[in-house]
C-alpha cells in the first residue's frame, strides 16, 4: 500500500486530522491498532443512553471542540450541579452539606463523546480507516518511510504521523534508530489519564437528586476519591454516578472485588438506594496495551506540563510527526489538546 500520508492513531486527534486532510484532498491512510476507534474516549450503552468510561467533559474557553461539534451537528448540556457535595473521612463518617459540586460549568455530549468519534468516522472514506492493525516498526528509505504492521503489511509514505502517546511510541522499532534523546523525551511524556481507571453505576432512578444531592462525592475511604453525577440530559429515563478509581492499578487487578468495593462506597455515600445498580461499568486504562505503559503505572498528582519537546521536532527530516494530546501546547491532556495537536500537525503538513 502506498500513500503519501501514513496516520498511526485512530483516537480523536488522528481521526480530525483525517478530517482536515480529507477537505484539503490529500492522500492518507490511516491505522488503528484496536477494533474500533476513539482510543480513549470509549462509552457504553444501556437503554439507548451513552455513559463515558474514558473523558468526559470539555468548557467553555475550549473553541475547537465547540466548532467542531457545531459543525457536525451534535448538541451538547451542562453537567448537574445543583445540590450539596457529600464527603467521607477515613474512618467512614460520611457527611452532607459541606459543599457543592466541583464540576459545575463543565459540558457533556449528547450520546457520549463516542458520538463525536462515530461522527467523525461517518465523514471518513472507508477504505482509508484500517481497524486491527499495529504498527511494528518504521523504516526511513530514500523516498520516504516504510511502516511493517505486526501482520507483516508493508505501507510507504511520505510522512508518517504519530497520533498516540509518545511513550507508546517509543516501543516502535525505528530504522535508522531515533536519537537517544528522542527516546528519552517520548519515556517522560505521561500519558494523561493512562494509570486511571473509572466505574459507572446506572440506577432506574437520580435517587440522589431527590434528596438535595448534586452527586459530587470526595472520599478518603474507599476505591473511588471523586464522584459525579454521570446522568444524561433530563429527558433520559436511566441515571448514573461514576468515580475515578484512586486505588494504586497494582492493588485493584481482582475486578470483582474492585466492583463490590465500589457498590459498598456508593451505599455509604448514597444510602440504600445506590446499593442495587441496573448496571455497573468499570474502565481500567492502566491495563490496556494500547493505551498505558509500564511507567504509566506510577501515579500522577498534577496536570503535566505538555507540549512538543524540541528532540521529537524534525524526526527524519520533517518526515515523522508526533501528534496526539499530549503535544498540544495549550490544552495538552484535554480533548481540546487532541484536536489542538491535530491543527497543528495539519497546518504543518501542508507546508509540504
Amino acid at each position: 500500500m502506498k500513500t503519501d500520508i501514513l496516520i498511526v492513531g485512530g483516537g480523536l486527534s488522528g481521526l480530525a486530522l483525517a478530517q482536515g486532510l480529507t477537505e484539503q484532498q490529500r492522500d492518507f491512510q490511516l491505522i488503528e491498532a484496536r477494533d474500533r476507534f476513539g482510543g480513549r474516549i470509549l462509552s457504553k450503552t444501556l437503554d439507548n443512553e451513552a455513559y463515558d468510561l474514558g473523558p468526559a467533559w470539555f468548557w467553555e474557553g475550549q473553541p475547537r471542540i465547540a466548532a467542531l461539534i457545531a459543525k457536525l451537528g451534535l448538541s451538547h448540556f451542562e453537567q448537574y450541579a445543583k445540590g450539596a457535595l457529600t464527603y467521607e473521612d477515613e474512618n467512614g463518617y460520611v457527611e452532607r452539606g459541606r459543599g457543592f459540586s466541583s464540576m459545575a460549568g463543565s459540558y457533556r455530549l449528547q450520546g457520549g463523546l463516542s458520538a463525536l468519534v462515530s461522527a467523525l468516522v461517518d465523514v471518513l472514506a472507508a477504505d482509508r480507516l484500517h481497524l486491527l492493525t499495529s504498527l511494528s516498526q518504521l523504516i526511513k528509505t530514500e523516498t520516504g518511510i516504510t511502516a511493517q504492521t505486526a501482520t507483516g503489511e508493508s505501507i510507504t509514505a511520505n510522512h508518517v504521523v504519530l497520533a498516540l502517546p509518545p511513550r507508546l511510541a517509543s516501543q516502535f522499532t525505528f530504522t535508522p534508530a531515533l536519537p537517544s534523546t528522542a527516546h528519552k523525551a517520548m519515556d517522560k511524556i505521561a500519558t494523561w489519564m493512562a494509570g486511571q481507571a473509572k466505574a459507572v453505576a446506572v440506577y432506574d432512578t437520580a435517587f440522589w437528586r431527590e434528596e438535595g444531592l448534586s452527586g459530587d462525592a470526595m472520599s478518603r475511604r474507599g476505591p473511588m476519591v471523586e464522584i459525579h453525577d454521570a446522568s444524561g440530559s433530563a429527558a433520559k429515563e436511566d441515571h448514573a454516578l461514576f468515580g475515578f478509581i484512586g486505588v494504586a492499578p497494582q492493588h485493584r487487578t481482582d475486578q470483582d472485588a474492585l466492583k463490590a468495593a465500589v457498590i459498598q462506597q456508593l451505599t455509604r455515600l448514597f444510602g440504600p438506594k445506590a446499593a442495587t445498580p441496573k448496571a455497573l461499568f468499570l474502565q481500567d486504562w492502566a491495563f490496556d496495551p494500547n493505551t498505558s505503559t509500564a511507567l504509566d503505572l506510577q501515579p500522577l498528582y498534577a496536570h503535566p506540563h505538555y507540549g512538543m519537546p524540541p528532540a521529537l521536532d524534525n524526526l527524519w527530516d520533517g518526515a515523522l510527526v508526533f501528534s496526539g494530546t499530549e503535544t498540544a501546547q495549550g490544552f495538552g491532556g484535554y480533548i481540546e489538546g487532541a484536536l489542538e495537536a491535530a491543527e497543528t500537525t495539519l497546518m504543518r503538513l501542508s507546508e509540504n
